[in-house]
């Protein structure tokens, strides 16, 4: 659809451009403005959104047992840090 619509506005700029321009008479700054005019809408006509794709989808990995849950266990000295931490670990019954 929207290239029909960049060929006939490009026709419809090539019938205005028949004429001569002459300095004197005002004609540039029209045909100055004419072309940004039309530049502006062949550009707007190519440049319309593209087409939205949905990501693609996404499949979880089941979670963990239903007698299994998470808690901290015991102190560890970490000595990158220097720090006492307590890491996460899961504990299934």
């Amino acid at each position: 659809m929207h290239r029909s619509l960049i060929v006939a506005t490009a026709a419809a700029a090539m019938a205005f451009a028949q004429t001569p321009a002459q300095a004197g008479d005002g004609r540039v700054a029209a045909g100055i403005f004419g072309g940004l005019a039309v530049g502006t809408m062949l550009g707007v006509a190519a440049a319309q959104p593209r087409p939205y794709y949905a990501p693609a989808p996404v499949y979880v990995e089941p979670g963990p047992p239903v007698g299994c849950y998470w808690t901290r266990g015991r102190p560890v000295w970490d000595g990158y840090r220097g720090v006492w931490v307590r890491p996460r670990v899961q504990v299934c019954d």
